[in-house]
């Protein structure tokens, strides 16, 4: 293995995830990024750049465990800098964006030549779930499949979504943590809200694959999660059927929240982010609309 790069730069897409009924399972890279660089450092410890880099350590520091563990290498230090325009705590991926830049980010550093399948893997253990971490990793439309026992990571259907294809993204000024957000969700389900949601996440999937988009259209409902995370958001419910009565092909929460999206093609799509923003006025919250097409390339080094 050769030494280490000086300073290496990698570009992560931000991501939407469970695109409704597909819980944990479904993922999507949008075109917003953060930038993680490395740089060589003393020590043996990760060290931020800038004290606001430092708000991420522990994500840095597990995404340097699990790379330097599968590497087989000695860990060393190097500093870290995050760049970006990923709003953190908004269910767009920003924790993924941190743990695929460092992991990937090493890997080019000391010439790993991890792949980005096992990239996924490392990066769905540390955040325990694949649906961000195989679309910020993969791009496109991502379907993630765990083992149903030990419920590591086992692979990834992925398909490129085309331009025309926009995603109305309305993030209010809401900071909403997953781990938190999960003490929301019920230990038990009713067994036939288990089976309308199977029933609209493999549709949506269906739709997306074949680029019959316009079938779309209200295919977005979900009974696993959004009836319990989405009151907690005050306008995010009437974001999403505001965007759908504008024009849009269907919308959800993304990811745990606070951002709600709506699927919509270019032609209308202002109409669309016009119509979430002010819903979200209406009930008082203050929120950035921004109009976004999907990345089909996923992480890259720079």
């Amino acid at each position: 293995m050769s030494s280490p790069q000086p300073t290496v730069t990698v570009r992560v897409p931000a991501s939407t995830s469970n695109c409704g009924a597909g819980f944990d399972t479904l993922g999507l890279a949008l075109g917003l990024y953060n930038r993680v660089t490395l740089s060589p450092s003393p020590g043996a410890a990760p060290r931020p750049e800038r004290p606001e880099d430092g708000r991420a350590q522990d994500l840095v520091e597990g995404a340097a465990q699990a790379f330097f563990a599968e590497a087989g290498i000695r860990p060393e230090g190097f500093s870290y800098r995050i760049d970006g325009e990923v709003p953190c705590a908004r269910g767009l991926g920003s924790s993924v964006t941190v743990i695929a830049g460092v992991l990937a980010g090493l890997s080019a550093r000391h010439g790993a030549g991890c792949p980005k399948d096992r990239l996924v893997a490392l990066a769905t253990a540390l955040e325990g779930h694949p649906d961000n971490a195989s679309a910020g990793i993969l791009g496109g439309f991502c379907v993630s499949r765990c083992d149903p026992a030990s419920g590591a990571y086992r692979d990834t259907i992925r398909f490129a979504v085309p331009s025309g294809l926009v995603f109305v993204v309305a993030s209010p000024e809401i900071e909403l943590l997953t781990k938190e957000s999960r003490g929301a969700l019920p230990l038990t389900l009713p067994y036939f809200d288990a089976v309308k949601s199977v029933n609209s996440a493999a549709y949506l999937v269906a739709a997306f694959a074949t680029g019959d988009y316009a079938r779309l259209r209200h295919a977005g409902g979900d009974l696993l999660h959004e009836p319990y995370r989405l009151p907690r958001i005050p306008g995010a419910k009437a974001a999403i059927e505001a965007g759908a009565a504008a024009g849009a092909f269907t919308g959800w929460l993304s990811g745990s929240g606070s951002s709600v999206l709506c699927v919509s093609a270019r032609a209308g799509s202002e109409a669309v982010s016009a119509a979430m923003g002010e819903a979200f006025r209406r009930a008082g919250v203050a929120c950035a609309c921004r109009i976004l097409e999907a990345d089909n390339q996923g992480l890259a080094i720079e």
